[in-house]
């Protein structure tokens, strides 16, 4: 079941929140620049983990932590982007559309697999990955919609505001 919703993601109470990512990414815009802020040791232990295995567009990388208030807090970094360049001059590139296709299938795998009750994701790959939700909502329906667990998108950015989610 996907529901639209509007209020800060950070605040979600959904037990796993996925969103969008190039395979060397800085953490330093968008979503993932307020994912790094909040939680600094997923962005160093991603670091670590890729450093000696790195992961490629289209895969997911998973991480758990403790939220401030001593709750478990997952996150799946989804590689939605290309990088542009190489080396010390590399910056995340455009999300392609084939990219989410296969990061959503990889996080569908996942929610089944881990027995995952709940999950928050934004508009996804449209901010900084320069897509248009026309074209990756029908991704997100098909790859996520018949789950069998809330699905939450996103849709409107209200910083401080928690949504009404509707999880139990």
């Amino acid at each position: 079941m996907i529901r639209k919703i509007e209020g800060d993601i950070l605040l979600s109470r959904a037990q796993v929140i996925a969103h969008g990512i190039a395979p060397h990414d800085h953490f330093d815009t968008g979503l993932a620049l307020a994912l790094r802020e909040r939680w600094p040791s997923m962005v160093r232990d991603y670091r670590h983990a890729t450093h000696d295995k790195p992961l490629e567009p289209g895969q997911i990388w998973a991480w758990s932590g403790v939220d401030a208030d001593g709750q478990t807090r997952r996150i799946v970094n989804l590689l939605t982007q290309d990088m542009l360049r190489g080396g010390a001059a590399a910056r995340p590139g455009k999300a392609t559309l084939e990219n989410v296709g296969r990061a959503l299938k990889a996080l569908a795998r996942y929610v089944r697999d881990e027995g995952v009750r709940s999950l928050a994701l934004p508009r996804l790959a449209t901010g900084v990955g320069g897509l248009a939700w026309t074209d990756v909502e029908p991704l997100v329906r098909q790859h996520l919609g018949d789950l069998g667990v809330p699905v939450l998108v996103y849709e409107v950015y209200r910083p401080g505001v928690a949504a009404d989610e509707g999880l139990g």
